[in-house]
Protein backbone atom coordinates (compact mmCIF):
# COMPACT_ATOMS: atom_id res chain seq x y z
CA UNK A 1 0.00 0.00 0.00
CA UNK A 2 1.36 3.42 -1.01
CA UNK A 3 1.74 5.48 2.15
CA UNK A 4 3.26 8.54 0.47
CA UNK A 5 1.39 11.65 -0.69
CA UNK A 6 2.71 14.44 -2.89
CA UNK A 7 0.88 17.77 -2.83
CA UNK A 8 2.29 19.84 -5.68
CA UNK A 9 1.79 23.11 -7.58
CA UNK A 10 -0.03 24.81 -4.71
CA UNK A 11 -0.47 28.49 -5.41
CA UNK A 12 0.32 29.07 -1.73
CA UNK A 13 1.50 26.83 1.07
CA UNK A 14 0.78 28.80 4.22
CA UNK A 15 3.05 27.04 6.70
CA UNK A 16 2.40 29.07 9.91
CA UNK A 17 5.83 27.69 10.70
CA UNK A 18 6.92 27.34 14.31
CA UNK A 19 7.02 25.05 17.33
CA UNK A 20 5.72 27.47 19.93
CA UNK A 21 3.11 30.21 20.37
CA UNK A 22 3.35 33.37 18.28
CA UNK A 23 3.06 36.49 20.40
CA UNK A 24 2.19 40.07 19.52
CA UNK A 25 3.56 41.20 16.15
CA UNK A 26 4.77 37.65 15.40
CA UNK A 27 1.13 36.75 14.75
CA UNK A 28 1.33 38.51 11.39
CA UNK A 29 4.03 36.10 10.15
CA UNK A 30 2.55 33.25 8.09
CA UNK A 31 5.66 32.07 6.18
CA UNK A 32 4.01 31.56 2.79
CA UNK A 33 5.63 29.47 0.05
CA UNK A 34 4.51 30.37 -3.48
CA UNK A 35 4.13 27.42 -5.90
CA UNK A 36 4.53 25.14 -2.90
CA UNK A 37 5.00 21.43 -2.56
CA UNK A 38 4.63 19.00 0.36
CA UNK A 39 5.76 15.41 0.72
CA UNK A 40 3.94 13.27 3.28
CA UNK A 41 5.21 9.88 4.38
CA UNK A 42 3.04 7.77 6.66
CA UNK A 43 1.57 10.27 9.16
CA UNK A 44 4.33 12.90 9.03
CA UNK A 45 5.37 15.81 6.85
CA UNK A 46 8.66 14.80 5.23
CA UNK A 47 9.47 17.82 3.07
CA UNK A 48 8.12 21.32 2.44
CA UNK A 49 9.34 23.73 -0.20
CA UNK A 50 8.73 25.03 -3.70
CA UNK A 51 7.60 22.62 -6.39
CA UNK A 52 10.80 23.38 -8.29
CA UNK A 53 12.97 22.43 -5.30
CA UNK A 54 11.19 19.22 -4.41
CA UNK A 55 10.02 17.74 -7.73
CA UNK A 56 13.50 17.65 -9.24
CA UNK A 57 14.69 15.11 -6.66
CA UNK A 58 11.81 12.59 -6.65
CA UNK A 59 10.04 10.05 -8.83
CA UNK A 60 6.41 11.15 -8.81
CA UNK A 61 5.27 7.62 -9.67
CA UNK A 62 6.06 6.64 -6.08
CA UNK A 63 3.39 8.97 -4.68
CA UNK A 64 -0.31 9.47 -4.48
CA UNK A 65 -0.49 12.89 -6.12
CA UNK A 66 -2.75 15.78 -5.21
CA UNK A 67 -2.42 18.62 -7.71
CA UNK A 68 -3.16 21.82 -5.79
CA UNK A 69 -2.87 24.17 -8.75
CA UNK A 70 -4.71 27.42 -8.01
CA UNK A 71 -5.31 26.22 -4.44
CA UNK A 72 -4.16 27.44 -1.05
CA UNK A 73 -2.82 24.92 1.48
CA UNK A 74 -2.91 25.49 5.23
CA UNK A 75 -2.31 23.50 8.42
CA UNK A 76 -5.39 21.84 9.87
CA UNK A 77 -7.33 24.13 12.16
CA UNK A 78 -7.11 23.58 15.93
CA UNK A 79 -10.39 24.21 17.76
CA UNK A 80 -8.87 24.71 21.18
CA UNK A 81 -11.99 25.29 23.33
CA UNK A 82 -15.13 23.19 22.86
CA UNK A 83 -17.71 21.18 24.78
CA UNK A 84 -18.34 18.48 22.17
CA UNK A 85 -19.66 15.70 24.41
CA UNK A 86 -23.06 16.43 25.93
CA UNK A 87 -26.64 15.17 25.99
CA UNK A 88 -29.74 17.16 25.10
CA UNK A 89 -30.17 20.58 23.54
CA UNK A 90 -31.35 24.01 24.71
CA UNK A 91 -33.03 25.64 21.73
CA UNK A 92 -35.64 27.26 23.96
CA UNK A 93 -32.91 29.26 25.71
CA UNK A 94 -31.95 30.91 22.44
CA UNK A 95 -35.51 32.20 22.21
CA UNK A 96 -35.34 33.38 25.84
CA UNK A 97 -32.21 35.39 25.09
CA UNK A 98 -33.93 36.97 22.11
CA UNK A 99 -36.58 38.19 24.56
CA UNK A 100 -33.92 39.88 26.67
CA UNK A 101 -33.33 37.31 29.41
CA UNK A 102 -29.61 37.17 30.15
CA UNK A 103 -27.47 34.07 30.55
CA UNK A 104 -27.10 34.23 34.34
CA UNK A 105 -30.87 34.69 34.78
CA UNK A 106 -31.51 31.64 32.59
CA UNK A 107 -29.19 29.65 34.88
CA UNK A 108 -31.15 30.85 37.93
CA UNK A 109 -34.36 29.57 36.28
CA UNK A 110 -32.97 26.06 36.00
CA UNK A 111 -31.62 26.40 32.47
CA UNK A 112 -28.07 26.81 31.38
CA UNK A 113 -25.45 24.27 32.35
CA UNK A 114 -27.73 22.54 34.85
CA UNK A 115 -30.22 21.69 32.08
CA UNK A 116 -27.53 19.99 30.00
CA UNK A 117 -26.25 18.24 33.12
CA UNK A 118 -29.58 16.45 33.58
CA UNK A 119 -29.68 15.34 29.93
CA UNK A 120 -26.06 14.17 30.01
CA UNK A 121 -26.66 12.13 33.15
CA UNK A 122 -29.49 10.29 31.37
CA UNK A 123 -27.48 9.58 28.21
CA UNK A 124 -25.57 6.32 27.91
CA UNK A 125 -21.88 6.23 27.09
CA UNK A 126 -22.64 4.92 23.61
CA UNK A 127 -25.21 7.65 23.01
CA UNK A 128 -22.64 10.30 23.91
CA UNK A 129 -20.10 8.67 21.57
CA UNK A 130 -22.54 8.63 18.66
CA UNK A 131 -23.46 12.27 19.22
CA UNK A 132 -19.77 13.10 19.38
CA UNK A 133 -19.06 11.38 16.07
CA UNK A 134 -21.72 13.44 14.33
CA UNK A 135 -20.33 16.70 15.72
CA UNK A 136 -16.72 15.81 14.95
CA UNK A 137 -17.66 14.87 11.37
CA UNK A 138 -19.10 18.35 10.96
CA UNK A 139 -15.92 19.89 12.38
CA UNK A 140 -13.81 18.03 9.83
CA UNK A 141 -15.79 19.66 7.02
CA UNK A 142 -14.61 23.04 8.34
CA UNK A 143 -10.96 21.95 8.30
CA UNK A 144 -10.56 21.04 11.98
CA UNK A 145 -8.03 18.28 12.61
CA UNK A 146 -7.51 18.63 16.38
CA UNK A 147 -10.06 19.63 18.98
CA UNK A 148 -10.05 20.27 22.71
CA UNK A 149 -13.13 18.90 24.48
CA UNK A 150 -14.25 19.54 28.06
CA UNK A 151 -16.36 17.63 30.51
CA UNK A 152 -18.45 19.68 32.93
CA UNK A 153 -21.97 18.43 32.25
CA UNK A 154 -21.98 15.98 35.12
CA UNK A 155 -20.87 17.90 38.20
CA UNK A 156 -20.70 14.52 39.92
CA UNK A 157 -18.34 11.56 39.81
CA UNK A 158 -20.13 9.15 37.47
CA UNK A 159 -21.22 11.58 34.75
CA UNK A 160 -17.94 13.47 34.61
CA UNK A 161 -16.12 10.16 34.18
CA UNK A 162 -18.67 9.05 31.55
CA UNK A 163 -18.07 12.21 29.52
CA UNK A 164 -14.31 11.78 29.66
CA UNK A 165 -14.60 8.09 28.75
CA UNK A 166 -16.69 9.09 25.73
CA UNK A 167 -13.93 11.53 24.68
CA UNK A 168 -11.31 8.84 25.10
CA UNK A 169 -13.29 6.47 22.90
CA UNK A 170 -13.84 9.19 20.30
CA UNK A 171 -10.12 9.89 20.29
CA UNK A 172 -9.53 6.22 19.53
CA UNK A 173 -12.13 5.79 16.77
CA UNK A 174 -12.41 9.20 15.06
CA UNK A 175 -9.74 10.73 12.80
CA UNK A 176 -9.75 14.03 14.74
CA UNK A 177 -7.35 14.12 17.68
CA UNK A 178 -9.03 15.09 20.94
CA UNK A 179 -7.32 16.95 23.76
CA UNK A 180 -9.32 16.09 26.89
CA UNK A 181 -10.06 18.58 29.66
CA UNK A 182 -11.68 17.88 33.03
CA UNK A 183 -14.10 20.72 33.84
CA UNK A 184 -15.80 19.29 36.90
CA UNK A 185 -16.15 22.81 38.35
CA UNK A 186 -18.27 24.15 35.48
CA UNK A 187 -21.21 25.21 37.65
CA UNK A 188 -22.46 24.79 41.20
CA UNK A 189 -24.89 21.85 41.55
CA UNK A 190 -28.17 22.75 43.31
CA UNK A 191 -27.35 20.75 46.44
CA UNK A 192 -24.10 22.70 46.84
CA UNK A 193 -25.59 26.21 46.46
CA UNK A 194 -24.05 28.30 49.22
CA UNK A 195 -21.57 25.49 49.91
CA UNK A 196 -19.19 26.05 47.00
CA UNK A 197 -16.13 25.34 49.14
CA UNK A 198 -17.53 21.89 49.93
CA UNK A 199 -18.09 21.22 46.23
CA UNK A 200 -14.49 22.17 45.39
CA UNK A 201 -13.34 19.79 48.15
CA UNK A 202 -15.54 17.05 46.66
CA UNK A 203 -13.98 17.56 43.24
CA UNK A 204 -10.46 17.52 44.69
CA UNK A 205 -10.94 14.55 47.01
CA UNK A 206 -13.29 12.32 45.00
CA UNK A 207 -13.35 13.12 41.28
CA UNK A 208 -9.83 14.33 40.45
CA UNK A 209 -8.10 11.17 41.72
CA UNK A 210 -10.33 8.98 39.53
CA UNK A 211 -9.73 11.17 36.47
CA UNK A 212 -5.97 10.90 36.96
CA UNK A 213 -5.98 7.20 37.89
CA UNK A 214 -7.82 6.32 34.68
CA UNK A 215 -5.73 8.73 32.56
CA UNK A 216 -8.82 10.49 31.25
CA UNK A 217 -7.64 14.09 30.95
CA UNK A 218 -4.63 16.25 30.21
CA UNK A 219 -6.01 19.52 31.60
CA UNK A 220 -8.13 20.75 34.49
CA UNK A 221 -10.36 23.76 33.88
CA UNK A 222 -12.67 25.81 36.12
CA UNK A 223 -15.37 28.44 35.56
CA UNK A 224 -13.75 31.28 37.52
CA UNK A 225 -16.60 33.75 37.65
CA UNK A 226 -18.77 35.84 39.97
CA UNK A 227 -21.56 33.67 41.47
CA UNK A 228 -19.78 30.51 40.25
CA UNK A 229 -16.25 29.88 41.59
CA UNK A 230 -14.07 32.54 43.15
CA UNK A 231 -10.41 33.16 42.44
CA UNK A 232 -9.52 31.48 45.74
CA UNK A 233 -11.63 28.40 45.00
CA UNK A 234 -10.28 28.19 41.45
CA UNK A 235 -6.70 28.48 42.67
CA UNK A 236 -7.22 25.69 45.19
CA UNK A 237 -8.67 23.34 42.58
CA UNK A 238 -6.12 24.03 39.86
CA UNK A 239 -3.11 23.77 42.16
CA UNK A 240 -4.47 20.46 43.48
CA UNK A 241 -4.85 19.24 39.90
CA UNK A 242 -1.31 20.36 39.07
CA UNK A 243 0.03 18.25 41.95
CA UNK A 244 -1.66 15.24 40.31
CA UNK A 245 -0.12 16.03 36.91
CA UNK A 246 -2.92 17.91 35.14
CA UNK A 247 -2.11 21.17 33.37
CA UNK A 248 -4.29 24.23 33.96
CA UNK A 249 -6.86 26.13 31.93
CA UNK A 250 -9.43 28.71 33.06
CA UNK A 251 -12.73 30.14 31.95
CA UNK A 252 -11.64 33.63 33.00
CA UNK A 253 -13.19 37.09 33.25
CA UNK A 254 -16.05 36.31 30.87
CA UNK A 255 -18.95 38.08 32.58
CA UNK A 256 -17.41 40.01 35.47
CA UNK A 257 -13.79 41.09 35.96
CA UNK A 258 -12.67 39.20 39.06
CA UNK A 259 -9.00 38.50 38.31
CA UNK A 260 -9.11 35.32 36.26
CA UNK A 261 -6.39 36.49 33.88
CA UNK A 262 -4.15 37.33 36.82
CA UNK A 263 -4.78 33.91 38.37
CA UNK A 264 -3.94 32.17 35.08
CA UNK A 265 -0.62 34.01 35.03
CA UNK A 266 0.11 33.31 38.68
CA UNK A 267 -0.33 29.53 38.43
CA UNK A 268 1.24 29.06 35.00
CA UNK A 269 -1.91 28.07 33.11
CA UNK A 270 -1.51 27.01 29.48
CA UNK A 271 -4.46 29.21 28.50
CA UNK A 272 -7.07 31.57 29.86
CA UNK A 273 -10.28 31.60 27.83
CA UNK A 274 -13.10 34.08 27.06
CA UNK A 275 -11.48 37.19 28.68
CA UNK A 276 -14.23 39.61 27.67
CA UNK A 277 -13.66 41.59 30.87
CA UNK A 278 -9.94 40.97 31.41
CA UNK A 279 -8.00 43.86 32.95
CA UNK A 280 -5.01 45.58 31.38
CA UNK A 281 -2.85 44.25 34.20
CA UNK A 282 -4.15 40.72 33.68
CA UNK A 283 -3.38 40.91 29.96
CA UNK A 284 0.16 42.17 30.64
CA UNK A 285 0.71 39.37 33.13
CA UNK A 286 -0.49 36.78 30.62
CA UNK A 287 1.98 38.10 28.03
CA UNK A 288 4.83 37.98 30.54
CA UNK A 289 3.97 34.43 31.62
CA UNK A 290 3.26 32.99 28.14
CA UNK A 291 -0.40 32.24 28.87
CA UNK A 292 -2.32 31.85 25.61
CA UNK A 293 -5.42 34.07 25.42
CA UNK A 294 -8.09 31.88 23.84
CA UNK A 295 -10.84 34.13 22.52
CA UNK A 296 -14.32 32.87 21.67
CA UNK A 297 -16.09 35.43 19.47
CA UNK A 298 -18.96 33.09 18.63
CA UNK A 299 -20.06 33.16 22.26
CA UNK A 300 -19.99 36.94 22.50
CA UNK A 301 -21.90 37.07 19.21
CA UNK A 302 -24.52 34.58 20.42
CA UNK A 303 -24.96 36.34 23.77
CA UNK A 304 -24.88 39.81 22.16
CA UNK A 305 -21.97 40.83 24.41
CA UNK A 306 -18.97 43.02 23.60
CA UNK A 307 -16.11 41.07 22.06
CA UNK A 308 -12.85 40.42 23.86
CA UNK A 309 -10.26 43.14 23.23
CA UNK A 310 -8.22 41.14 20.74
CA UNK A 311 -6.36 44.18 19.43
CA UNK A 312 -5.24 45.27 22.89
CA UNK A 313 -4.34 41.72 23.87
CA UNK A 314 -2.16 41.18 20.79
CA UNK A 315 -0.59 44.62 20.99
CA UNK A 316 0.32 43.88 24.62
CA UNK A 317 2.52 41.03 23.37
CA UNK A 318 0.15 38.17 24.14
CA UNK A 319 -0.46 35.06 22.04
CA UNK A 320 -4.10 34.85 20.92
CA UNK A 321 -5.87 31.66 19.90
CA UNK A 322 -9.39 31.50 18.50
CA UNK A 323 -11.93 28.72 19.08
CA UNK A 324 -15.63 28.05 18.59
CA UNK A 325 -16.65 27.25 22.20
CA UNK A 326 -19.08 24.80 20.59
CA UNK A 327 -21.59 24.00 23.35
CA UNK A 328 -25.33 23.40 23.70
CA UNK A 329 -26.21 26.69 25.37
CA UNK A 330 -24.28 29.90 24.82
CA UNK A 331 -22.73 29.01 21.43
CA UNK A 332 -24.13 26.02 19.56
CA UNK A 333 -21.89 26.19 16.51
CA UNK A 334 -18.84 24.41 15.17
CA UNK A 335 -18.43 26.97 12.36
CA UNK A 336 -14.83 28.05 11.88
CA UNK A 337 -15.92 30.42 9.06
CA UNK A 338 -18.13 32.25 11.56
CA UNK A 339 -15.21 32.62 13.98
CA UNK A 340 -13.01 33.95 11.17
CA UNK A 341 -15.63 36.48 10.08
CA UNK A 342 -16.15 37.78 13.62
CA UNK A 343 -12.42 37.99 14.36
CA UNK A 344 -11.59 39.93 11.21
CA UNK A 345 -14.66 42.15 11.01
CA UNK A 346 -15.43 42.88 14.65
CA UNK A 347 -12.30 42.12 16.69
CA UNK A 348 -9.87 44.09 14.51
CA UNK A 349 -7.66 41.09 13.85
CA UNK A 350 -5.76 40.86 10.59
CA UNK A 351 -6.27 37.85 8.34
CA UNK A 352 -2.75 36.70 9.20
CA UNK A 353 -3.35 36.98 12.94
CA UNK A 354 -6.61 35.09 12.59
CA UNK A 355 -5.00 32.21 10.71
CA UNK A 356 -2.18 31.90 13.24
CA UNK A 357 -4.76 32.02 16.03
CA UNK A 358 -6.53 29.00 14.56
CA UNK A 359 -3.38 27.01 13.80
CA UNK A 360 -0.08 27.34 15.66
CA UNK A 361 -1.54 29.33 18.57
CA UNK A 362 -4.50 26.99 18.82
CA UNK A 363 -1.96 24.19 19.10
CA UNK A 364 -0.07 26.13 21.78
CA UNK A 365 -3.34 26.56 23.71
CA UNK A 366 -3.49 22.78 24.12
CA UNK A 367 0.28 22.40 24.54
CA UNK A 368 0.77 20.63 21.20
CA UNK A 369 2.59 23.25 19.13
CA UNK A 370 5.57 20.93 18.79
CA UNK A 371 3.55 18.33 16.86
CA UNK A 372 0.64 20.13 15.10
CA UNK A 373 -0.48 23.61 14.06
CA UNK A 374 1.97 24.25 11.23
CA UNK A 375 3.29 22.71 8.03
CA UNK A 376 6.81 21.90 9.19
CA UNK A 377 8.98 18.89 8.48
CA UNK A 378 8.56 16.24 11.16
CA UNK A 379 5.16 17.40 12.32
CA UNK A 380 1.93 15.47 11.92
CA UNK A 381 0.57 15.59 8.38
CA UNK A 382 -2.57 17.54 9.27
CA UNK A 383 -3.22 19.63 6.16
CA UNK A 384 -6.18 21.42 4.59
CA UNK A 385 -6.48 22.32 0.92
CA UNK A 386 -8.72 25.29 0.24
CA UNK A 387 -10.51 25.77 -3.06
CA UNK A 388 -9.19 29.29 -3.72
CA UNK A 389 -5.68 30.43 -4.69
CA UNK A 390 -4.77 32.60 -1.67
CA UNK A 391 -5.55 32.76 2.02
CA UNK A 392 -7.27 36.14 1.50
CA UNK A 393 -10.29 34.26 0.16
CA UNK A 394 -10.89 32.45 3.46
CA UNK A 395 -12.45 35.41 5.32
CA UNK A 396 -13.60 37.06 2.07
CA UNK A 397 -16.09 34.22 1.43
CA UNK A 398 -18.00 35.32 4.51
CA UNK A 399 -19.36 32.55 6.71
CA UNK A 400 -18.80 29.87 4.05
CA UNK A 401 -16.25 27.08 4.29
CA UNK A 402 -13.57 27.18 1.60
CA UNK A 403 -12.26 23.73 2.60
CA UNK A 404 -11.91 21.30 -0.29
CA UNK A 405 -9.78 18.50 1.17
CA UNK A 406 -8.65 17.53 4.66
CA UNK A 407 -5.64 15.30 5.35
CA UNK A 408 -5.27 13.99 8.89
CA UNK A 409 -2.25 11.97 10.00
CA UNK A 410 -1.34 11.50 6.34
CA UNK A 411 -4.76 10.22 5.27
CA UNK A 412 -7.39 11.97 3.19
CA UNK A 413 -10.45 12.11 5.46
CA UNK A 414 -12.59 14.70 3.69
CA UNK A 415 -13.01 15.55 0.03
CA UNK A 416 -15.71 18.06 -0.81
CA UNK A 417 -15.60 17.19 -4.53
CA UNK A 418 -16.23 13.48 -3.89
CA UNK A 419 -18.85 14.24 -1.24
CA UNK A 420 -20.79 16.38 -3.74
CA UNK A 421 -20.48 13.87 -6.56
Amino acid sequence: MNNKILIKNANQVVTCSGSNQKKGSEMNELHVIEDGCIIIKDDKIEKVGTSEEILKDIDEKEYNIIDAKNKCVLPGFIDSHTHVVFGGYRAEEYNMRLKGIDYMEIMKRGGGIQSTTEATKKATLEELVQLGIKRLDSMVSFGVTTVESKSGYGLDLDTEIKQLEAMKKLDDIHPIDISKTFLGAHAVPPKYKGKEDEFIDFIIETVLPKVVEDDLAEFCDVFCEKDVFSVEQSRKLLKSAQKLGLKSKLHADEIVRIGGAELASEIGAISADHLLRASDQGIRMMAENNVVATLLPGTAFSLKEEYARARDIIDSGCAVALATDMNPGSCFTESIPLVIALATLYMNMSIEETINALTINGAAAIDRADTVGSIDEGKKADIVIHEFPTYDYIPYHIGVSTVEKVIKNGKLIFDKIKNEA
